[in-house]
């Protein structure tokens, strides 16, 4: 197994139940209050607008959670994702919802055209190689006028040591877009679990700021907003990071001397 796609796609078919089955994700919740929106979508909110009536396609949808939650917005929602299992564990969340099982860069002939908005989610980017081809691909499923809406870890902090001692930010990692992958491993995963995984290998791109509104650009699609924020859905730098209200992590320590992720918004011309 050498294919990145091989590689990562174990990685996440190997995680789906067991994030379905974490308190990590609002499942639980989501079934017992038809209201109820996950905390990533809750804060994208303001900033998402109203949504009623419109169609629209979630990349790298996971098992569905935010995905659900765009449909509770009054979308009609697809989600697509390469991992078969974790679809399986949307299903069952999300019986009602579209779910299509591709690549990203094969969305267009998995899921077809013509959507009002493209919605991409934290944690999705930097498992593809090429971020301008990415970036064709959502023009590509976008009608005149619909737009891309992405909220991502930033790119500043994909760089980082999150083993560094004390309250040191320290670079290791590139912050352009790499011609090769970075290699990790590790046994465990971001939500809290007692399962034991054995596919523990992922290959991982970061793709910097400039790289990624250029490439938006270049595909045809016109900036409307990009807005930087101090907090992030997750507890990207432990022991360095309190929580916040709704789910949001922030460094402890001068949390603004660190863009912790971003909101980018365009439209097709």
């Amino acid at each position: 197994m050498t294919d990145y796609l091989d590689v990562n796609r174990a990685n996440w078919d190997e995680r789906a139940s067991a994030h379905a089955a974490s308190p990590g994700y609002p499942v639980s919740r989501m079934a017992e209050d038809p209201s109820y929106l996950s905390e990533t979508v809750q804060f994208d909110v303001p900033l998402l607008g109203p949504l009623t009536d419109q169609r629209g396609i979630h990349l790298q949808c996971h098992i569905g959670t935010d995905t659900l939650s765009l449909a509770r917005l009054g979308a009609s929602m697809t989600g697509l994702d390469f991992s078969g299992k974790s679809l399986d564990e949307a299903r069952k969340i999300a019986p009602d919802i579209r779910f299509v099982q591709s690549d990203v860069y094969d969305a267009v002939a998995a899921a077809g055209t013509g959507y009002d908005f493209v919605y991409t989610g934290v944690g999705a980017l930097i498992w593809l190689p090429d971020i301008a081809r990415w970036a064709r691909v959502v023009a590509s499923l976008l009608r005149p006028g619909g737009r891309l809406f992405i909220r991502e870890g930033h790119p500043m902090l994909w760089t980082l040591d999150e083993e560094a001692p004390g309250s040191d930010l320290i670079v290791k990692y590139p912050y352009f877009e790499p011609a090769e992958p970075l290699i990790f491993s590790s046994d465990g995963t971001y939500v809290e679990t007692d399962t034991e995984f054995s596919h523990t290998t992922t290959h991982e791109w970061n793709h910097g700021l400039g790289e990624i509104v250029s490439a938006v650009l270049d595909a045809g699609m016109t900036l409307t907003g990009l807005v930087e924020h101090q907090s992030v859905p997750w507890l990207a730098l432990p022991g360095r990071m309190h929580e916040l209200s709704g789910g949001e992590w922030q460094l402890t320590d001068n949390p603004d001397r660190l863009p912790h992720s971003y909101t980018l918004q365009a439209v097709k011309k």
